[in-house]
């Protein structure tokens, strides 16, 4: 069998339709995939996806590829296989059409066998459009890997064999392992499978055989239970990851097809009383929510920026991520399952109503069969994946026509894979939205109408109020009955109510504001039916534009727009992590309520704001940046906030001390300070019970020169290479008020495929070459183009250019 990349040699453009003349705009250009088709073209104001895509347009666009057919190929079957195209994917060969997937995020195959003209070339084209469909930026296009399969008519379907370890003692496992035979011969055939599986260290652990007749035209499922001795357990601290490598022969002996799949070894387990265990120990889940964008690549996925992301979040202090809200891509759980990352895994943000004008709410019904086990079959082999949600926010959850979808969904996934858990992430409000006075969510009459957003951000102790109402008590019931853990959206006032109402019941926090999260933490860790809690959002994300931005209200021309950020906003602004991977101070904020972390945090509000009036929203955090270098008067007044885990916390400048401060007067784990701001070393010392517990540095930057430096020295031919830009002296301090625009070359052996910053307001591209620092950094991402090594440099005006070498191998 010939399983490869289908990557190189595609190109895309506008898809004309049979009565449109081609225009200079239109011409295909050369790109290679994975590729996002929207994230270059113009934003504007006057984009009709607006705030929700970051106003980002829409298209239909078509990718073309032509492929030499041989004539040995014709008693072969030849199929496409594709992780994800968005949306509403038609694939074409010689101009027929072979398959249709409407949603964006499942993968699926084309079977080309019909359409190929053997000995010839073939073209092969991809329809794909994206236009007022989703909520956040989706991106378009063949955003996800593709692979071009070759194999006998007797094969191993994508997705083939299936891993369960349902039986696990100390001194031995059971691994059931079940592999699917396609027969698309004329002839009955009788074949052997052999599975041989490889322990963490590559040693072989187990083996075994068995035989399997399909009859023509169809499938069979050959099973087989092999004893894995002293395994070694997948858990979040050790994720031991096993292996098993499947081959198919022929009557003759001849090898047909092989498999291989990983997989852990592991044990799942809740209740009310004792909350979530891994393997018998419990696990309180500190999580995040993610958007599938990578920032300055748009939605194109790379499995180096997925790891990246994943790898980064751990090191924030998160264990679990729940993929919002769609399902995850195969890098991302391929990473997750690597670091000891728990997923909760997101079927959907729509079931039959619509939440925009053009989304996949019309066809749900006739399609979510397909959707479900399309997710399952994606994350069958996957120890990361714990839960399954089968929804957000969805509007009609509270009605009798809701309730029996979220059965019908919920035994759906279940027959299909009955080894994890099912939730959904509810939001009452959301799914009551035409009974809120009901829930005495106010006044007949108060306010404008608004959008729901807009409205819990505004709510305050009323959305606490109307979420522990009787209504949502009884309009939720049943749909929340059907579930194994019920995600509660903003909800945290159910918590201990739904203790005594429903005693039996496990609850996970599965969206949460992030500026309450030591509110939070604090009910997780009371309340053992409460499992975790999944922050929004871990990573910031592209669209939703502004929604957890600080507004500075004396702004001349400033008009309130609620939680929609206007033009030229493009990110959301509410990540612990900024869109390039720098961690935002609320990052640093949250390990420490977690316990995490003893150092203590310095977090400066810029002086040139100080005692200006703010608009913030539930998903903002302040202003504020761990820096001592400002482009500010000596004796400018400034604000300082500590985050420590402490009692008191004192502040010096060059040694003298600026003051003593309560930990916790206004905000848990929060000692505020108004001083001045002088250059040079300020020290935050923090105590308990009259001892130092911990101590923290931040120095005023020396002259600054640009600075790159390369997360890695060697990246892989298929591979991403991350380079950070700094403004920084000779020690690495960084010049956070100085920001100016560097231009990014790249020579040799890669080429730059994204420039970014974490601002979440501005006009520049993400293609390069240029970009403005943010507080003092950017990001730049290469693709390697082959082995060898490639050069990037930075340049700026007024300063010496910088450059880091990749070696590409």
């Amino acid at each position: 069998m010939i399983r490869q990349p289908f990557l190189e040699g595609w190109t895309v453009g506008p898809k004309l339709g049979a009565f449109e003349a081609p225009t200079p705009e239109s011409v295909p250009r050369p790109v290679r995939l994975p590729h996002d088709a929207v994230r270059d073209l113009p934003r504007s104001s006057g984009s009709d996806q607006g705030v929700h895509t970051g106003y980002v347009q829409g298209g239909v666009f078509e990718y073309a590829k032509t492929i030499d057919v041989p004539a040995s190929w014709r008693d072969k079957t030849v199929r496409l296989e594709f992780e994800g195209v968005y949306r509403d994917a038609v694939v074409f060969v010689n101009g027929d059409a072979v398959v249709h997937e409407p949603n964006g995020y499942n993968a699926f195959e084309a079977v080309l066998d019909p359409y190929l003209r053997h000995g010839e070339a073939n073209r092969i084209t991809v329809e794909a459009r994206a236009h007022r469909d989703s909520r956040w930026y989706s991106g378009a296009g063949i955003y996800r890997p593709v692979h071009l399969v070759v194999a006998d008519p007797v094969h191993i379907p994508l997705d083939g064999t299936v891993v369960t370890t349902p039986d696990i003692d100390a001194d031995r496992a059971i691994v059931n392992v079940a592999t699917t035979v396609r027969n698309g011969s004329r002839h009955t055939r009788t074949l052997r499978l052999t599975w041989t599986v490889a322990g963490p260290d590559g040693a072989q652990v187990a083996t075994g055989s068995a035989p399997v007749t399909v009859l023509p035209g169809s499938e069979a499922v050959a099973r087989l239970r092999l004893a894995v001795e002293a395994p070694a357990l997948w858990s979040e601290a050790s994720p031991a990851l096993h292996r098993v490598r499947t081959a198919l022969t022929a009557e003759d002996g001849t090898e047909l097809d092989t498999d291989a799949a990983s997989f852990g070894i592991r044990r799942l387990q809740v209740d009310a009383r004792r909350g979530l265990r891994i393997n018998g120990e419990p696990v309180t889940l500190r999580g995040a929510c993610v958007h599938h964008d990578g920032g300055p690549l748009g939605a194109a996925t790379f499995a180096d920026a997925e790891d990246r992301r994943v790898r980064l979040l751990k090191e924030a202090g998160f264990n679990a991520l729940r993929s919002a809200h769609n399902p995850m891509s195969r890098a991302m759980l391929d990473a997750c399952d690597r670091h000891g990352v728990f997923v909760m895994d997101e079927l959907t943000d729509t079931w039959t109503r619509s939440k925009v004008a053009f989304d996949a709410a019309p066809g749900f019904a006739e399609r979510w069969r397909r959707d479900v086990d399309a997710l399952v079959a994606k994350d069958l082999n996957h120890p990361s994946v714990i839960m399954y949600s089968i929804g957000n926010e969805i509007l009609e959850l509270a009605s009798p026509a809701g309730s029996a979808w979220s059965r019908r969904l919920a035994e759906r996934i279940r027959e299909r894979d009955d080894t994890r858990l099912v939730t959904n992430g509810i939001n009452g409000i959301i799914a009551n939205l035409d009974r809120m006075r009901e829930a005495d969510a106010g006044p007949e009459g108060e306010g404008e109408p608004t959008d729901p957003n807009t409205m819990m951000a505004t709510m305050g102790d009323v959305m606490a109020r109307a979420n522990a109402s009787e209504l949502v008590t009884a309009s939720t019931e049943e749909s929340a009955s059907v579930l194994d853990v019920v995600g509660f959206n903003y909800a945290e006032s159910r918590y201990e109510l739904d203790a005594e109402l429903f005693p039996n019941r496990v609850i996970v926090g599965s969206e949460t504001f992030p500026s309450r999260i030591e509110k939070m933490w604090e009910l997780v860790q009371r309340l053992p039916h409460v499992i975790g809690d999944f922050t929004w959002t871990g990573w910031d994300y592209l669209g939703e534009a502004g929604i957890g931005r600080v507004d500075y209200t004396d702004e001349p021309g400033y008009q309130p727009t609620g939680t929609a950020g206007p033009f030229p906003h493009l990110l959301a602004g509410c990540g612990d992590l900024d869109i390039t991977g720098h961690r935002r101070p609320a990052s640093y904020y949250r390990e420490i309520v977690f316990g995490l972390r003893t150092e203590p945090y310095l977090a400066v509000h810029p002086p040139r704001h100080h005692g200006r009036p703010t608009a913030t929203t539930p998903w903002s955090w302040d202003d504020s940046v761990s820096s001592w270098t400002w482009d500010a008067a000596p004796g400018a007044p400034v604000t300082v906030d500590v985050y420590a885990p402490a009692e008191e916390v004192e502040l010096q400048l060059d040694g003298v001390s600026l003051g003593v401060a309560p930990v916790g007067a206004e905000k848990s784990f929060r000692a505020r300070f108004e001083t001045e701001y002088r250059p040079g070393e300020l020290v935050a010392v923090a105590r308990s019970g009259g001892r130092e517990v911990g101590r923290t540095t931040l120095r005023t930057a020396a002259d600054t020169a640009l600075v790159a430096m390369a997360e890695r020295d060697e990246i892989t031919t298929d591979g991403l290479g991350f380079v950070r830009i700094l403004l920084a002296d000779a020690n690495g301090v960084v010049a956070c008020d100085a920001d100016r625009a560097v231009t990014v070359t790249v020579e040799g052996d890669a080429e730059l495929v994204g420039l970014g910053t974490g601002r979440i307001r501005t006009e520049e591209s993400f293609a390069g070459p240029a970009v403005t620092t943010h507080d003092g950094r950017a990001l730049a991402i290469v693709r390697a183009t082959g082995p060898g090594r490639a050069t990037v440099t930075v340049a700026a005006d007024g300063l010496a250019a910088a450059s880091v070498t990749l070696t590409v191998s």
